[in-house]
């Protein structure tokens, strides 16, 4: 891969240090009404690298890197802007939490009207809880802790101090309610083989055309244990009634996380985080809150968290309710999508939900969950990886990433511009008109997909073939970046790539809080990417071992000739190789190919060592 993901970190925040802060002034979403999910996305395009990426951090300002510092100088400088940060933390908690101390995570603005759907959207569905500001309210918090704890060690100043603890007993207040919200969003739907969601299952998982009868029984056998811990492990929170019915083998299901609290969802009253709101939305999952659900709970269960203590006791607790319907939502998705002995349902794309919608954004999402974690303790096998590689790089053209679209292109204007609608069942009551969430960030998830497989992968062509992807995926963003006005180099202007859009009235001219956080996100996994370990070759490895074990046996030859009570410098090479050596084992278990070039050194002045001593026989 060619991108350098820190120099594009720092081009994304001089433009948005240019275009929020103006005039000493901090001004939030421009293009949309303020929300708590587009000034939340906001915030982390600055803190999720300032907090995920170590050299970018800014809590140390002592420590804060220079073209870190002249990035956001329009900020202020290298004081001033943690200081700005916990003042605009301090403005998010105040502007979305009521006057008795509730947290808001009303959908607000986001809300559409449905497809088919007239009239206009009440204040009270504006208000009404929703599973993306739930899971992006978790990723703030959880960075904003994380630098809160970390510039607290900085300060003297007993104002600056207090103001900093304020707004860290907000956050901690913040994400204990979110938390519970998504506790409460989760979604078990059971149904019967014989009923629409049933039929739409079996017809989803059956690659093969064998017999109904027998793709249930294969279906009920593969989803056995997902099945006993749905009905054992769900004790508090949405989907406990509906996992009673998983008592009755004659039912099928699916689970994730609905678009907001679950009907009829009980409140979880041992937690102090103000009124919780009845639920109204279907007791279905939906793939995009999901997949959004599981991103927030993956940070929750993160090393990072961990280390740094970011959870008390109750948080904790729920974060280990929340880890348990992680586990089983993935493990679900993965076990139907990748179903049967011969084709994959995840490989008939595009993949159609049991409600009968299709999409290609849909196989990205049941891909993406496929390949996220572990699933009940099994790591995924390789080969399986390389298939869902090739999904992708499916997915990519279909939608017109990696391909040219031509004018009005049907796949464009599904995907990108305006995106997926996706209608929110029970968002109606009372005579309102059905809302919908419109989801176009198909592109910026591709790329975080191939990544997250790149990352897992140790088949070196088939490596090379994903991370080609994320590269390509990363040109097409990067043509996306706004070119005049004040937002320039910040994103989303689709009609940059799409040919066509100016045309439509979709240029995408204002700056997209919700396109630019999730660009900067991919950057910051491409950061992890090469910061971490090379990819694993057993391959290099054994040859590195074997060079290795020559090296280390020709040196305690020459030491049993008694090269090694030899002087000067002799006795200096010697010592060198014996240094080369010793470095070379230190690297072998992460860098074997770092570790052949040492052997390589160590042999070749070993060998030089054998050719003088026999040059010296031979003139004497």
């Amino acid at each position: 891969m060619q991108i350098q993901p820190r120099h594009e970190i720092m081009e994304a925040w001089r433009a948005l240090a240019r275009y929020s802060h103006e005039n000493g002034r901090w001004h939030w979403s421009r293009d949309e009404a303020r929300s708590s999910i587009a000034d939340a996305e906001q915030l982390l395009c600055i803190l999720a690298p300032a907090t995920e990426v170590s050299p970018l951090r800014l809590g140390e300002p002592a420590h804060t890197a220079q073209d870190v510092r002249e990035a956001l100088c329009a900020m202020g400088d290298n004081i001033d802007v943690p200081v700005l940060l916990v003042r605009l933390l301090a403005d998010y908690l105040g502007t979305y939490t009521t006057d008795d101390g509730t947290p808001v995570f009303a959908g607000g603005a986001r809300f559409t009207l449905g497809p088919g759907q007239s009239g206009e959207i009440t204040a009270e569905q504006r208000r009404l809880d929703v599973v993306d500001s739930f899971s992006v309210s978790v990723t703030l918090m959880l960075s904003a802790l994380g630098f809160l704890q970390e510039f607290r060690r900085s300060l003297t100043r007993e104002d600056l101090i207090k103001e900093l603890e304020e707004v860290r007993d907000g956050a901690r207040r913040r994400l204990t309610a979110a938390m519970v919200g998504l506790m409460r969003s989760f979604a078990v739907n059971v149904f019967t083989v014989d009923d629409d969601f049933g039929r739409e299952q079996l017809r989803r998982v059956d690659e093969e055309g064998i017999p109904a009868r027998q793709v249930v029984e294969e279906l009920r056998a593969t989803m056995r244990a997902i099945h006993a811990r749905l009905r054992d492990g769900i004790v508090s929170g949405s989907g406990v009634a509906e996992s009673r019915a998983l008592e009755n083998p004659n039912h099928l299901f699916e689970c994730g996380w609905s678009w907001g609290v679950v009907r009829d969802t009980e409140t979880i009253e041992r937690y102090d985080v103000g009124r919780q709101p009845a639920g109204v939305a279907e007791r279905a999952p939906y793939l995009y809150f999901t997949a959004v659900a599981l991103d927030a709970i993956e940070g929750l269960l993160s090393t990072r968290t961990r280390l740094l203590g970011l959870l008390d006791r109750h948080q904790a607790e729920l974060a280990e309710g929340l880890r348990i319907r992680s586990e089983l939502t993935r493990s679900f998705w993965t076990e139907l999508a990748t179903f049967g002995r011969g084709r994959w349902p995840l490989e008939n794309v595009p993949w159609r939900t049991t409600d009968g919608l299709e999409h290609e954004y849909y196989s990205l999402l049941v891909g993406g969950m496929v390949v996220q974690g572990p699933t009940l303790g099994t790591a995924v096998d390789q080969r399986d990886l390389i298939r869902v590689g090739d999904v992708l790089v499916k997915l990519a053209q279909r939608v017109r990433v990696t391909e040219r679209a031509i004018r009005s292109d049907v796949a464009v204007v599904g995907a990108h511009v305006p995106g997926v609608k996706e209608p929110l069942r029970g968002s109606e009551a009372g005579g309102a008109p059905q809302l919908a969430w419109t989801v176009s960030d198909i592109a910026p998830r591709l790329m975080r997909g191939a990544l997250r497989l790149a990352g897992l992968m140790t088949n070196g062509p088939a490596r090379d073939r994903v991370l080609g992807l994320a590269q390509d995926t990363w040109h097409h963003l990067s043509l996306r970046r706004l070119v005049d006005g004040p937002g320039s180099g910040l994103w989303d202007q689709p009609a940059r790539t799409f040919p066509g859009l100016v045309a439509d009235g979709a240029d995408g001219a204002d700056v997209s809080w919700y396109h630019t956080k999730r660009v900067i996100d991919c950057l910051v996994d491409v950061g992890h990417l090469v910061s971490g370990r090379p990819p694993a070759s057993p391959h290099l490895t054994r040859t590195a071992a074997d060079m290795l074990r020559e090296a280390d046996h020709v040196l305690q030859s020459e030491y049993l000739r008694g090269t090694g009570g030899a002087g000067g410098k002799l006795k200096d090479e010697l010592s060198g190789i014996e240094f080369v050596l010793e470095r070379a084992h230190a690297v072998l278990g992460e860098r074997p190919g770092t570790a052949v070039s040492w052997a390589q050194d160590a042999l070749r002045r070993l060998d030089m060592l054998a050719a003088a001593r026999s040059a010296h026989r031979g003139a004497t």
